[in-house]
């Protein structure tokens, strides 16, 4: 078949593509997380009640990843893509004239709505165009945009904040993002390997029941959701006891501790490749031990240790993440790839969700130790839930060779 080899012009091009694509959706996605102190300050509310600015956002998308996963194999996925991008910068430009909490996150929810047209589609476009050797390697280099596009929003906002509203800065990052979203139209190519079918709910809630009641991908869609609620929690509130004494940071500061993002676009590209050589398990099981030593590592009072903690969990949370969302696409029928990828992303953002927001109630609670106790359990769990899957598959791989 005619599939997008790791060689030429075009494959370099889609990459690209695909990586500006990430780059938007997680910069106008994460764009309040930087302000959320702040954001509690001008509305007098608890950080818990500011992080809903976030928490709605990747709510509403969890959510209509659902919904879109029915009409996946019915509409074009580059107009699908393009369509979340748009439309997404638009909302983010809106937030510029918001001077109420409630409006704002009106907006947010409905920006998440509009990005989920994104995540799935974009990995049952790698699944569907790109040579199977390749995947691994390819969705590396997507998750990467996601890290970059993470990083790049939260210093933009972070950073201009000092120096315009909080808002304000919020719609110069949208500014950007309309550009970029115009580049990924011109540089990704159509789809050639995806057919349209008609739309009957029947025949596409089968798929998404088949998916969760395969053990082997429930497992990795619960991993997803332990593996964001966890990083989310961390990244939400770790602003706060750094804004205050000893350390007294001011916003941008702050704002470029998130540069810490970079080693996630190395390690979710890093990792992709090893798991196309090694087995997928210790390759997520390394990751999430690094997230465990990381959170740990925030612990300590030194400005110093607090960052490297930050650099090595941000570092196996990308690197794990990469591998997980992976290997749920070659687990997944082929007829089902976009709803396994949307069920994937579904417990991933509602990890962000219902976990970011939980982590404010610990921090209000605990205080720091409070929150990196429920980041532990998590991780925890997220490693049982590796071991199985690996055993499952090791499972039906022998039952295979005897028959």
């Amino acid at each position: 078949m005619d599939f997008i080899a790791p060689n030429g012009k075009q494959f370099k091009q889609t990459l690209i593509a695909l990586f500006l694509g990430s780059f938007v959706t997680f910069a106008d996605l994460y764009s309040t997380q930087p302000v959320i102190p702040v954001i509690a300050d001008q509305f007098q509310v608890s950080p818990a009640t500011a992080s809903l600015s976030l928490s709605v956002a990747t709510g509403a998308l969890a959510i209509f990843l659902f919904f879109i996963s029915f009409l996946s194999n019915s509409l074009d996925r580059k107009r699908i893509m393009l369509f979340a991008l748009f439309f997404s910068s638009l909302l983010s430009i809106a937030v510029t004239f918001c001077d109420n909490l409630v409006i704002l996150i009106i907006i947010r929810a409905f920006q998440g709505a509009m990005l989920a047209g994104f995540p799935s589609i974009a990995m049952a476009y790698i699944n569907e165009e790109f040579h199977p050797k390749s995947i691994g390697y390819v969705i590396g280099i997507y998750v990467s945009g996601s890290s970059l596009g993470g990083l790049s929003g939260r210093v933009i906002v972070g950073a201009l904040s000092d120096y315009f509203t909080w808002n304000t800065a919020i719609g110069y990052l949208g500014i950007l993002s309309l550009i970029i979203s115009i580049l990924f139209w011109v540089m990704l190519p159509k789809s050639k390997h995806f057919t349209k079918s008609t739309l009957r709910i029947k025949g596409t809630l089968s798929p998404v029941v088949r998916s969760l009641q395969n053990p082997s991908l429930f497992l990795l869609y619960s991993n997803g959701f332990l593996l964001m609620g966890a990083f989310v929690t961390i990244y939400n509130y770790v602003a706060i006891p750094l804004m205050k004494p000893p350390y007294n940071l001011s916003q941008t500061l702050v704002g470029f501790l998130f540069i810490i993002y970079l080693t996630g676009t190395f390690s979710s590209a890093w990792m992709g490749r090893l798991a196309d050589k090694n087995r997928r398990s210790s390759v997520i099981l390394s990751g999430i031990l690094l997230m465990i030593a990381g959170a740990l590592f925030t612990l300590f009072t030194p400005l110093v240790i607090k960052v490297l903690g930050l650099a090595l969990f941000t570092f196996g949370f990308f690197g794990a993440h990469s591998v997980t969302s992976g290997w749920v696409g070659i687990l997944a029928d082929k007829s089902e790839k976009a709803q396994a990828s949307s069920l994937y992303l579904l417990f991933y953002y509602a990890g962000s969700s219902v976990v970011g927001s939980l982590g404010g109630v610990f921090l209000g609670l605990y205080g720091w130790k409070g929150v990196i106790s429920v980041v532990a359990v998590l991780l925890i769990v997220a490693i049982t839930s590796t071991i199985k899957v690996n055993k499952l598959i090791t499972n039906i791989l022998d039952q295979r060779k005897v028959s």
